[in-house]
């Protein structure tokens, strides 16, 4: 079985997860999807690098130990990834025993083979980016500060006594390495950059430090901790058992991508192949430098109130949604923007309308006319035998863009065949032939489209993974997506199909924002109180905010009697509240109110509620309907009702 070995760059824990490490993730989890469909043995790692300077400060001010904040975030990183399904087959941290030992280990040998030599440090450092620069690399501000080219902040000239790695020495291997291997690190454009550094000729690289104490001591000379990038690069190989498992390490190395954003390509791209082969260790076949992500083209920073958990949006839209608009609007390779209103462009498109309403309609009629059992495929006309052509042809040109890591211009060719598959729907009349009563011809053209949509389904897979179990489900076959599932036609004659609701359902941008507007406790409260003030999509009304009476008449609120409540499992914030409205009968909705009410005291009250907003999930629990509420100074309450009044009563 061919293997693949996949990893994303560790993410730092001075900080929690957001959107932007989430990319990385998420297009690291489609590679790796799409290598075991394709049959590979698949090893994904992604993880998080704890030690360093800046860890260190964050946890002296927190006055909590180093181990106990790492303990912290790496956790929310582990928690992210399961809640959006990530499949990584290991999560390594910079702080397991294993890891800490592979890391002695491998600077050992580097000092043994002469790699290494003890010299005193003069330069500056940036303690943000935990990163040395040149003098001539520095930029300077108005005021002649001398600024961090990567993060723009302030460096600190220091002196200390360091062991410094060779990496001149490698300077003419790595060029011989970029000449002779134009697809080592890729897109081409951050080669080039790399190849211009080392064309300007490498310096030797400060490694230790020694005013340091969160961090991996050297063991030849403790008193010195390993540079916190030494470090953590290492994580590729311990984590596949380097040097103390042999047998799992060979089977892995040398890795076949690193996943990496832009700004660290340097030390991906240069100083860890040079110390690989200081050790002597076969080199990774590729590094991957995508692009930045930004939100709403600002890029993305705690500061800056933009960096979002991307759980807000895998509740509102779904995890298939957020999945496939990151990797179809953001061409892979390049800087790009998340914009939710983008977002929703694609989802109403892309996949409500070219996708999901071509499964609608086939099974819909499949259902009408044959009893929901898939009719098999008959005679071939010419128009589908033109279908089933430019189906391989959309099939080969996909894998082959998939294998080059073409990711979006993949999906966009698969796109274009749907949209081939809804033409040859329409041109063919199916609505027609079923009055006709062709039942023969009827048959086959609806075979053909589903055979279709199931291995666009299986092609898909790998970046919208729950739609296309969900189609398989519905075609009534397991959802174990493999290159096999594509093979032939007609596997699909003689299945029970079910008819169900719309794959993926419209959404309308400006309802969205409605609902936030009016403080939608139900949806909008708890993603507020966890990131207050930061989503820019999150308003308050103020007094040029008008609207007239129109607008205000399309709302229906009502009277609603609370009759059970309880707390959301899981949720600090969350309660799951059963309403009685009346004639309009009774509802679930859920609300951001735990820390205010207890569920005993909400039982037996008349609140008032939005009754006409469209259902939306909170941790996977359907809410149908929003309540109102008041907040100031840090207390929230329920806007209820006086006085003896039957549920559903209009307000008015």
């Amino acid at each position: 079985m061919k293997k693949f070995y996949i990893t994303t760059a560790i993410y730092y824990v001075n900080a929690e997860p957001h959107i932007g490490s989430s990319y990385t993730t998420i297009i690291g989890d489609v590679i790796a999807r799409y290598k075991r469909m394709m049959g590979y043995d698949v090893f994904y790692l992604t993880g998080t690098d704890e030690h360093g300077q800046k860890i260190e400060q964050a946890a002296r001010e927190r006055g909590i130990e180093p181990k106990q904040l790492c303990d912290e975030i790496a956790g929310k990183f582990k928690q992210l990834w399961k809640d959006l399904g990530i499949t990584n087959d290991y999560f390594v941290r910079t702080t397991d025993e294993a890891h800490v030992r592979t890391v002695q280990y491998f600077v050992s040998k580097m000092l043994e083979n002469g790699d290494l030599y003890k010299g005193i440090y003069q330069g500056w450092y940036c303690v943000p980016c935990e990163t040395y620069w040149g003098e001539d690399e520095l930029e300077v501000d108005e005021h002649g500060h001398k600024l961090c080219p990567s993060c723009k902040r302030e460096v600190r000239l220091i002196e200390e006594e360091n062991y410094f790695f060779r990496l001149s020495k490698y300077n003419g291997p790595l060029l011989k390495l970029f000449n002779e291997n134009p697809k080592f690190v890729e897109p081409d454009f951050r080669r080039n950059e790399m190849l211009r550094i080392l064309e300007s000729g490498l310096r030797d690289l400060s490694i230790t430090r020694t005013t340091l104490k969160w961090g991996i001591p050297l063991p030849a000379d403790p008193q010195h901790v390993i540079y916190v990038w030494v470090d953590a690069l290492i994580n590729y190989v311990s984590a596949i058992g380097y040097p103390d498992n042999p047998e799992m390490f060979n089977k892995w190395w040398p890795a076949d991508v690193h996943l990496i954003g832009k700004e660290i390509n340097r030390f991906h791209s240069l100083i860890w192949p040079a110390m690989l082969m200081s050790v002597g260790l076969p080199l990774p076949k590729k590094i991957y430098a995508h692009g930045w992500l930004t939100v709403n083209g600002q890029k993305i920073s705690k500061s800056l109130g933009n960096a979002i958990d991307p759980r807000e949006y895998v509740n509102r839209y779904g995890n298939d949604v957020v999945r496939y608009y990151l990797v179809r609007d953001i061409m892979f390779g390049r800087d790009g923007d998340f914009s939710e209103e983008n977002l929703i462009k694609r989802l109403n498109s892309d996949l409500a309308n070219d996708y999901g309403n071509l499964l609608h309609r086939t099974l819909a009629m499949i259902q009408k006319h044959f009893d929901s059992r898939m009719p098999e495929i008959g005679a071939l006309e010419d128009i589908d035998r033109k279908l089933i052509e430019e189906y391989e042809k959309a099939e080969a040109s996909y894998i082959e863009l998939m294998d080059n890591l073409e990711i979006t211009d993949a999906v966009d060719r698969l796109w274009q065949f749907i949209s081939l598959l809804n033409k040859y729907f329409d041109e063919t009349h199916p609505w027609i032939i079923a009055k006709e009563g062709n039942k023969e011809r009827l048959g086959t053209i609806l075979a053909l489209v589903t055979e279709n949509i199931m291995k666009v389904a299986t092609l898909i897979s790998p970046i919208m993974p729950d739609s296309s179990a969900e189609v398989y489900r519905r075609l009534s076959i397991e959802p174990r997506f493999t290159h096999e599932t594509l093979q032939g036609w007609d596997n699909l004659k003689g299945k029970q199909i079910i008819h169900g609701e719309p794959l993926f359902k419209k959404m309308d941008k400006s309802e969205i924002d409605v609902g936030v507007r009016l403080t939608n406790v139900s949806s909008v409260e708890e993603k507020v109180e966890m990131n207050e003030n930061t989503n820019p999509s999150v308003n308050v009304v103020t007094t040029e905010e008008l609207i007239d009476i129109d607008t205000f008449k399309k709302l229906d609120l009502r009277v609603a009697k609370i009759v059970e409540a309880e707390k959301v499992q899981k949720s600090e914030k969350l309660v799951k509240l059963q309403i009685d409205l009346g004639d309009l009968g009774k509802r679930q909705i859920v609300a951001g109110i735990a820390q205010y009410y207890n569920p005993e005291e909400l039982v037996g009250k008349l609140i008032i509620v939005v009754a006409n907003l469209k259902p939306a999930k909170l941790m996977g629990i359907e809410s149908k309907g929003m309540l109102l509420a008041a907040k100031k100074d840090g207390q929230l309450r329920l806007l209820t009702v006086l006085g003896d009044i039957e549920p559903g009563a209009k307000i008015s």
